[in-house]
């Protein structure tokens, strides 16, 4: 979507989606592969972010989810990102504040009733996920295919193709 910020080159020809939770221990160690494989790729992937939070099981993962949108809004997503999973035991309102600052984000709008003037975007983004079929994160498409293996360096190598690039 025009509103989605991403990792990685704007015009890179590989586009990953992962619909991901901020509260899911398999989204934490997969982030920095993800990351690994942008990075890695010359500029030839690039990764989207798109928010689903698991909140029946994550009682806190809507509301790390609003924060990142209120990230996002304020042009720091990513960095708020890296907080959330840096600091995943603790993402309670007074938390998400701090993460905010240190983030470079207007504390305020992070958490509380300032942060739901973002829940139409993260209610856009999990239906968009149901929607495709996403039933748990991370959920991962490569160019809009739902991908299934394992969230390995290697193994999304292949999938995107970086592997025949030498």
């Amino acid at each position: 979507m025009a509103t989605d910020q991403f990792r990685g080159d704007e015009g890179a020809p590989v586009t990953v989606v992962e619909y991901g939770d901020f509260e899911c221990p398999y989204c934490r160690a997969a982030a920095p592969i993800l990351r690994g494989l942008v990075e890695g790729s010359g500029g030839l992937v690039r990764l989207v972010w798109q928010e689903f939070p698991l909140f029946e099981v994550h009682p806190h993962a809507l509301a790390a989810a609003l924060a990142a949108e209120a990230a996002r809004a304020q042009g720091r997503f990513w960095a708020m990102h890296d907080e959330l999973f840096a600091h995943q035991d603790a993402l309670d309102d007074a938390s998400l504040r701090r993460y905010a600052h240190t983030a470079g984000v207007d504390p305020d709008s992070a958490a509380g009733p300032a942060a739901q003037e973002y829940a139409g975007v993260v209610d856009r983004d999990y239906r968009s996920g149901v929607e495709a079929g996403v039933r748990g994160t991370p959920t991962l498409f490569i160019d809009g295919e739902l991908y299934t293996g394992r969230i390995a360096l290697n193994g999304l190598r292949a999938a995107t193709g970086l592997d025949r690039q030498g």
